[in-house]
């Protein structure tokens, strides 16, 4: 994992995952360094990732008060339960659902939860948090939240795009990757994460769109995405195509054993003395 600023008040902990003929997927935490300060999502859940001794190179896991799960899929709980251990005062934040969804593995201490629905809010003792639902994700429990002091959009899935190279994927800045590049990325994105965008109603999806064009973030911090500051209108654009975008098809078994060939011995391959 690496580390780097975003905007003036948080920190990205960056990580990537390489995906076979896709790319190579950012997967983000953050540490939004408030009074209370806020952990969002744990990492991925790889046991070569030590997300709490990363963290614990940006603050004191004892300092942190809240956890902001922006949904409980598997590469956004990675350092869940060693960071509960680490940091006794924190709570989680969910939802209902998003707490039931986690029970079915590892329920969470339920003293230590903190139920946020779209349209509330959390105060962290300098700010106050505004929840919301993006328009694009792949998991009903997903949360994202609102910034008003530092205008930074926290969107968890939505606007992601797998990068062409691991440089970029842990990069600072998206505006590295060529404008044509990205919107690509996002539109596959959005067809792999969120693939009921294809059989939705065009104007109900595009109305979901509007609330993030009120809000005019400054920057937008996705898992699945490097920092984005000043791209929202280009990237909501890009998202107004994401129904009408080629819907994504996987390998399927044949294609499977193809990439699994390619990976054994040669023949007459083999150790020499």
């Amino acid at each position: 994992m690496s580390i780097h600023k975003a905007g003036r008040d948080t920190t990205v902990l960056s990580d990537y995952l390489e995906v076979p003929g896709i790319g190579f997927l950012p997967v983000n935490a953050f540490v939004l360094h408030a009074l209370e300060p806020v952990v969002v999502d744990t990492g991925l859940s790889l046991a070569d990732r030590d997300f709490l001794n990363t963290l614990g190179s940006v603050l004191d896991p004892v300092d942190v008060r809240w956890i902001w799960l922006t949904h409980p899929d598997r590469d956004h709980t990675g350092g869940l339960f060693d960071l509960l251990a680490a940091a006794p005062k924190a709570r989680v934040v969910t939802t209902f659902i998003g707490a039931g969804i986690m029970s079915t593995e590892r329920p969470l201490p339920l003293d230590r939860v903190c139920l946020v629905n779209p349209g509330q809010t959390l105060d962290v003792g300098d700010r106050v948090l505004r929840a919301f639902r993006p328009p694009l994700f792949d998991n009903p429990a997903t949360v994202g939240f609102y910034d008003d002091r530092t205008a930074t959009c926290f969107s968890s899935d939505c606007f992601g795009a797998p990068m062409p190279s691991a440089e970029l994927a842990v990069a600072d800045d998206v505006g590295a990757v060529p404008a044509e590049d990205l919107r690509g990325g996002q539109l596959l994105w959005a067809t792999v994460d969120s693939p009921w965008v294809h059989a939705v109603d065009r104007d109900k999806y595009l109305a979901t769109l509007q609330p993030l064009r009120t809000m005019a973030p400054d920057l937008v911090l996705c898992t699945h995405l490097p920092p984005a500051p000043g791209l929202t209108p280009q990237m909501l654009d890009t998202l107004t195509e994401a129904p009408g975008a080629d819907p994504f098809v996987g390998p399927d078994q044949h294609a499977l054993e193809q990439m699994l060939a390619g990976f054994e011995p040669a023949a007459g391959a083999g150790s020499r003395a």
